[in-house]
């Protein structure tokens, strides 16, 4: 990373800001892209005048055999909104997994115990969007300057102490006011300002298998009618599952839906890396095959009626938190900062699915899925801070304490609550689930 400081500043006006959106790919097959961080926060610097351009390492919007998501947006859908144009805002209900239906003012999250499918409790979940990750940043990309096929190799910080070059592999060199990393969890901006071995994310015991696929019209009507949504499910032999729509894009062909499902559960280290070595998708699926023979319903049908050699997603859970002291980056007189996946990757980080927040002390058990809640609060107070603060170095160093602060918490708190789901005993133990599971009975 070239380093140069020490000159006076000069003016910064009319230079754009540069946002780096995709991350790298975390498996050589797969192209793992972030989340819609760096869009959002460009359309809002676009909203107050400020110039700004994306780079993208991904050739094109979407390409052959790139794999979609869908993610659960709730709080943090008020500021997505601040952000962007009217016309998207208008638009956003064309992105969420079942178009066709008007999402809830008031729904409830089901988790059942996945072996009996007793039902355990039901959270609230007032004004939970889901929506398709691929539609999302299509709608997201209309009206940016986006830069396809760009890899970044370099920053390179200029001598007048305002400026900022980013280097990119085909050579090209484009200067800024400010240089983001919105690239995702396996962040190159990351890398650059602090270093391979401190910006790595920390690796976690558990794993998870993912699987989308479509059935016949029978199976898809039987599996939708244990929630029109999602539901989840805690296991007693210390496995979490979740279910849920992908898409539905109409409402009278259910053999047209996809449906997204996995399971996770404890893996120490050792044994993911031997894996990794020797496990193609042939064997992934058929591992989490038989683990799904232990589930109730839906899992179990979902998961029996794919082929053997359906496609599978396998991910090893990684976190990241900001706020540890050995993590913190010179920001350079704030011409470089993170935001997203880049800043603060979370456990379930890559489903985008919920999940629950268990606190025996607190008492509490709260919807999850707040990766993308986080990702787009980071958007909306790094656009008010470089509308609002005096100078840019104040407003990088305003978001940063507000942005590493809330998202280390949030870090540690996945920590705790991916342990927590794969504990059975531990869930049994929280106060709350206690009063679901009377409830319930």
């Amino acid at each position: 990373m070239g380093n140069f400081t020490g000159e006076p500043q000069t003016s910064i006006a009319g230079l754009p800001v540069i946002i780096i959106g995709s991350g790298r790919a975390i498996y050589a097959k797969q192209a793992v892209v972030g989340r819609c961080t760096g869009l959002a926060i460009a359309h809002g610097l676009k909203k107050a005048g400020i110039p700004v351009i994306l780079f993208e390492k991904k050739p094109a919007l979407r390409f052959p055999g790139e794999r979609d998501w869908n993610m659960g947006l709730h709080w943090g859908m008020p500021i997505l909104k601040s952000l962007i144009p009217e016309s998207a805002v208008q638009a956003l209900h064309s992105t969420q997994v079942d178009p066709n239906t008007p999402t809830k003012r008031f729904d409830t999250l089901k988790f059942v115990n996945g072996k009996t499918g007793k039902v355990i409790t039901r959270l609230p979940s007032p004004d939970f969007h889901r929506l398709r990750r691929s539609k999302l940043r299509a709608l997201l990309c209309k009206g940016l300057d986006i830069r396809w096929n760009k890899r970044l190799k370099d920053i390179v910080f200029e001598h007048d102490g305002s400026r900022v070059t980013a280097v990119f592999e085909d050579g090209e060199q484009i200067t800024g006011r400010l240089i983001i990393g919105a690239d995702g969890s396996r962040s190159t901006v990351r890398e650059l300002i602090l270093s391979p071995d401190l910006a790595a994310p920390l690796r976690l015991p558990y794993v998870s298998t993912f699987v989308q696929a479509k059935y016949t019209r029978e199976q898809a009507l039987f599996l939708r009618s244990f929630h029109p949504l999602y539901i989840a499910a805690i296991h007693p032999d210390n496995m979490f599952a979740f279910f849920g729509l992908q898409d539905a894009p109409a409402v009278d062909k259910p053999e047209d839906w996809t449906f997204f499902f996995y399971i996770s559960w404890n893996s120490p280290i050792e044994e993911q890396l031997k894996e990794a070595k020797t496990y193609d998708n042939k064997e992934r699926l058929a591992q989490v095959k038989f683990l799904s023979k232990g589930f109730t319903e839906p899992w179990k049908s979902a998961f029996e009626w794919v082929a053997d050699d359906q496609p599978a997603w396998y991910f090893d859970m990684a976190v990241w938190d900001p706020s540890l002291p050995e993590h913190t980056w010179d920001t350079m007189n704030g011409r470089v900062t993170l935001a997203g996946d880049a800043a603060h990757p979370m456990t379930f980080r890559k489903s985008r699915v919920s999940c629950v927040r268990l606190f025996s002390r607190s008492n509490t058990l709260q919807e999850r899925g707040q990766g993308l809640n986080h990702s787009i609060t980071d958007a909306g107070k790094l656009v008010q801070a470089l509308t609002s603060a005096p100078n840019q170095s104040s407003a990088i160093q305003t978001y940063e304490l507000e942005m590493t602060n809330r998202a280390g918490a949030e870090v540690r708190c996945s920590i705790a609550n991916t342990t927590m789901l794969h504990d059975w005993n531990r869930v049994l133990e929280s106060p709350l689930m206690k009063t679901g599971l009377q409830q319930n009975k």
